[in-house]
């Protein structure tokens, strides 16, 4: 959805209260207090697994963001994974008609981003967001969530808890 849709006014993001991205977006493109940008749109999008059609408008955004390495290492990824994931939950819509072809673009651009990534990643959170949107965008939400929600001591840990035993070495 372009910046100049007027959509946009009456959007609501996960609090279902009128949200609108675009201001932050436009900060993060522009290098302007992208970190407060950032978490702007993380505390506005998503709550307690809430999501609305603000979340769903803003992943081509986020693609675009991630595609001209502007991701704000795993901000992007990850914003992208938790709404992704966020619509399982029946309590939130269903993405509108309008709406889906784009979003189908954008985890498409997303998941090629992410595997370009995985490349040369190698911070723990952002290997981790990216693993979850190649996980999701192949039909393993399970996967996404391990790889998105806990830290490698965390999986450690549940492995362990569950039964397994490490190769010696």
């Amino acid at each position: 959805m372009d910046f100049s849709d007027e959509r946009w006014v009456g959007l609501m993001g996960g609090y279902r209260v009128v949200y609108d991205p675009r201001p932050a977006l436009r900060a993060i493109d522009e290098g302007r207090d992208v970190e407060a940008a950032w978490s702007e749109l993380w505390e506005e999008l998503h709550h307690q697994g809430d999501v609305d059609l603000a979340s769903y408008a803003v992943a081509p955004h986020l693609a675009r963001l991630a595609a001209t390495g502007k991701a704000g290492g795993w901000n992007a990824y990850g914003l992208a994974a938790t709404i992704q994931q966020s619509r399982r939950h029946e309590r939130n819509p269903a993405i509108p008609d309008w709406l889906e072809l784009h979003y189908t673009r954008a985890w498409t651009a997303l998941f090629a981003s992410a595997l370009d990534a995985l490349r040369t990643a190698d911070d723990p959170d952002v290997v981790g967001s990216l693993l979850a949107v190649v996980a999701i965008h192949r039909g393993m939400p399970i996967l996404g969530d391990m790889a998105l929600e806990f830290s490698e001591a965390e999986r450690l840990e549940i492995l362990i808890e569950a039964g397994w035993e490490a190769a010696p070495g």
